[in-house]
């Protein structure tokens, strides 16, 4: 009789459980209907790490994690005192330059002058020449006198190029030393929050050292996977939407913005083996920039959730994907 009981107790606990994953099942296809095809993920925010870009040591970060910045804002300073030396001496080295320039162009002016003196000399000279009232010597003299003060211009005018290019060459310098300081202040590329801080104040860093990381958070994502028979039905700007486990009451309006290529499989974090081992398509679903910039303190990477997209989007969203979004 105990037996009998046992055997009654185990067939109606058996029972409940395959009525409760019917009832599951039931009403999971219900909320989610064949022409919705949905994947797991995890919202992803596009990293900018920065980084010097000349070695040195760092000053000062001026930001800490979890920050808040602006697109262009100062976030850390690198030891200028190398370079503050460098640009005075390249300034110096231009004035130098200048003043060489003006040098040779008065040098050119006096050498113009001496031409003209000898061309006059040797015009006059060679019309006494010909009626013979002075000799050949003292002709030739004037000649000579006349190719040299030539050669000499000609030199004075390299001179003047020479100098010319030493102030091109001193403003390369300075214009490069100016560069190199501009980049000694490490600036936010974009907008947004401060999600590593990699370096300390004093600590010596080598050509692109990272210092920092910034999460944009008005390029924000979620990757999924689909299968081949529901990838090759979704297109670039198709609508999504996305529900995160964090605040599952809210339904986030998104669109499609990448579709793989080519298939792969599944990456190690799928929870199943059975999963990860089949071929897949790599699918991107982002939310748009306007909606983030309205909630962009609540704005968070790494929340697990699940995307959902239409394989026709002529039909209607089911009405637990209609948009719903906190006040």
């Amino acid at each position: 009789m105990k037996n009998t009981l046992k055997t009654v107790a185990v067939i109606g606990m058996l029972g409940a459980i395959a009525g409760s994953f019917y009832w599951y099942q039931s009403t999971t296809t219900s909320e989610t209907p064949d022409n919705v095809a949905s994947g797991n993920g995890r919202i992803e925010a596009t990293e900018y790490d920065i980084a010097t870009r000349h070695p040195g040591r760092l000053e000062a970060v001026m930001v800490r994690e979890g920050d808040m910045v602006d697109k262009d804002q100062v976030l850390a300073r690198m030891d200028t005192r190398s370079l503050d030396a460098q640009l005075r001496e390249g300034r110096a080295g231009l004035k130098e330059a200048r003043e060489n320039r003006e040098y040779a162009q008065a040098i050119v002016q006096v050498r113009e002058s001496e031409l003209r003196y000898a061309e006059r000399e040797f015009q006059r000279l060679e019309k006494l020449a010909r009626s013979g009232h002075i000799s050949q010597e003292k002709f030739d003299q004037a000649s000579t006198q006349l190719e040299s003060a030539r050669a000499k211009l000609k030199a004075a005018r390299v001179d003047v190029t020479r100098a010319e290019s030493g102030i091109e060459a001193a403003e390369a310098k300075i214009a490069r030393l100016e560069s190199d300081l501009e980049d000694s202040y490490l600036a936010a590329p974009v907008g947004g929050r401060v999600l590593y801080k990699l370096a300390d104040p004093g600590e010596v860093l080598g050509a692109g050292g990272k210092v920092l990381t910034v999460l944009d958070l008005t390029d924000v994502y979620m990757t999924f996977f689909l299968p081949t028979e529901q990838a090759g039905k979704v297109r670039i700007g198709d609508e999504a939407r996305l529900i995160l486990d964090a605040i599952p009451q809210y339904v986030i309006p998104a669109s499609i913005s990448f579709v793989a290529p080519r298939a792969q499989f599944t990456p190690k974090a799928v929870e199943t083996r059975s999963e990860r081992e089949k071929l897949m398509f790599r699918v991107k679903a982002r939310v748009d920039p306007a909606l983030l910039k309205q909630h962009v303190e609540a704005v968070k990477t790494g929340v697990p959730g699940e995307a959902f997209v239409r394989l026709d989007p002529d039909t209607p969203w089911p009405e637990s994907l209609k948009v719903s979004l906190p006040e």
